[in-house]
């Protein structure tokens, strides 16, 4: 995998869609790694007696989804020096799964400090479950 560099960088340059799949084993596995267990992401009776339409995915596997496919754009999760949301509507997980649609566009271009800021579009079922997304990329 090459590193993104600064000469082959542009305002404007997109970042192409890609759908991350999460199922509900996802859940469970990211609940014992974070130590986060709250029922919300494991118990669809629990979640739904609470108001929610079924299971939930944890806000940060949604930023961690987002952020693997800048890191992937960018050659080297180490090139992401800055990453940022606001968590707009949570990610529901039925019992077949779920999916998080992610693409980027280059929003600015520092020549004198090497860095991109690209802005993520983060959706899932066609709701925007991440809003003001930003990542800033140090550039070769």
């Amino acid at each position: 995998m090459s590193v993104r560099t600064l000469a082959d960088t542009s305002v404007g340059d997109t970042i192409e869609a890609r759908t991350i799949p999460v199922g509900r084993d996802s859940l469970v596995a990211y609940a014992n790694a974070s130590g986060d267990q709250n029922p919300i992401h494991q118990d669809e009776e629990f979640a739904t007696s609470v108001g929610l339409p079924d299971v939930i995915a944890h806000g940060m596997w949604t930023m961690g989804a987002a952020g693997s496919v800048v890191e992937e754009w960018a050659g080297d999760g180490g090139r992401v020096v800055e990453f940022g949301t606001r968590f707009t509507k949570p990610v529901v997980v039925p019992q077949g799964g779920g999916a998080v649609e992610v693409a980027g566009v280059v929003k600015s271009v520092d020549e004198a400090t090497r860095r991109a800021t690209v802005e993520l579009t983060v959706t899932s079922g066609g709701d925007k479950v991440l809003g003001r997304c930003l990542a800033v990329v140090l550039l070769d």
